[in-house]
Parts: C-alpha cells; structure tokens; sequence
C-alpha cells in the first residue's frame, strides 16, 4: 500500500507527456488553462492597458478634461463598462464622473416616467365578440443598472409586455365585464405588469 501512494505522489509531479510518449501510455494528463489562468490573464490584460489610458491622460492633461469628464442630469443615471465589464459600484450620477477615454464606454438611462399609447388591439372576448382595446401605459425605469445590463432595449420590451398583457387580460373577460369593471380590469393588469417588469 505505500508503494502505491508513493508511484501516485511520483506520477502527479511528472511532466506533461510529450507527443510520442502519447502514442504508448492509455492515460494522459492534459494540462488545459484554468479558469483562474485566464482571469489572470485578462486581469494583467486590463490593467496595462488602464495604465496605458491613464498615461494618455496625464500626457494629454489639458484637452483630455474634455473627454474624460461627463455629466448626467438629475433625471439620468450613466451606466459605465470598463473594457466591456460592468463596473463596481452600481450607475452614477446626478452629477460629474470621470471615464478613461478608449477603455470605458457609459450609457445614458432616463429615470423620468414614461408614457406610451398602445395602438388598439382587436381582441376576441371569453364570449367569442370581437373589441377593439387600447390603453395608455406609464412606467419609469428604477434601476439603471439592470436597465441595460439585462434587457437590449427595455422600453420596447415594456412596451411589447403592455400589449401582450391587454390581449391576454381582455381574452379572459365578458364584454359585459369589460365594459362596467375597468377600474378593476386596470387594477389587474398593473399588479401582473409590476410582477413581470423589474427594471
């Protein structure tokens, strides 16, 4: 038995096979990059090349304000990748943030509600009558980050969601109830819209 444990321990310390040393053994150890090796890759990767920015900006100081200072209004937030990864920290603004020219990109999200018609929708009832339906939609964005971090385009997929939700919602009704219980028709469409919608 210590025989055995001692080849395991001189086998794990070997070097990698070589190609003809492949062709005779049934067993090869492949060594493949880790996860972690290519993270620290890209990790060195990155931070020359943020060193390399930041020397640009020193050696550029003067005009490089212009570039690398941007400011959002009250009623926006800047959501900001550095070499296409999601930056810590979440969206900044109100106010004044500095971004490194060629490595960051931002992208500019609205807070201020919304408004959207829905066109009229033809839509069968639960007792087979045909009802041309529209409504009026308001929404506000409360969380930039998942704005656009998670959706491509967040207000045509609201907007795509409220159509979606007027058909489905008027198909399970009466036209009797359509007609005498909006209030509670709107009521129901706002908590399913709410419970889809979390941006």
């Amino acid at each position: 038995m210590q025989t055995s444990m001692t080849m395991m321990s001189t086998t794990s310390a070997m070097k990698p096979l070589s190609i003809v040393d492949q062709r005779r053994a049934t067993i090869v150890p492949i060594n493949t990059p880790t996860e972690e090796d290519i993270g620290d890759k890209s990790s060195t990767c990155g931070t020359l090349l943020i060193v390399l920015s930041v020397a640009l900006v020193i050696l550029t100081l003067p005009f490089s304000l212009f570039v690398c200072f941007k400011v959002v209004q009250e009623y926006e937030r800047a959501v900001i990748f550095r070499l296409g990864r999601l930056m810590q920290g979440g969206a900044k603004g109100p106010g004044i943030f500095f971004i490194l020219p060629c490595i960051d990109s931002y992208a500019r999200v609205d807070l201020r509600t919304r408004t959207y018609d829905v066109p009229p929708q033809e839509v069968l009832t639960k007792d087979s009558v045909t009802v041309s339906v529209d409504a009026v939609v308001y929404y506000r964005v409360s969380n930039a980050t998942v704005s656009i971090a998670n959706v491509e385009n967040a207000h045509h997929s609201t907007r795509l969601l409220a159509q979606t939700t007027l058909r489905n919602t008027m198909g399970t009704r009466h036209l009797h109830e359509i007609l005498s219980e909006r209030v509670s028709i709107s009521g129901s469409m706002q908590v399913s819209l709410k419970l889809l919608i979390h941006i």
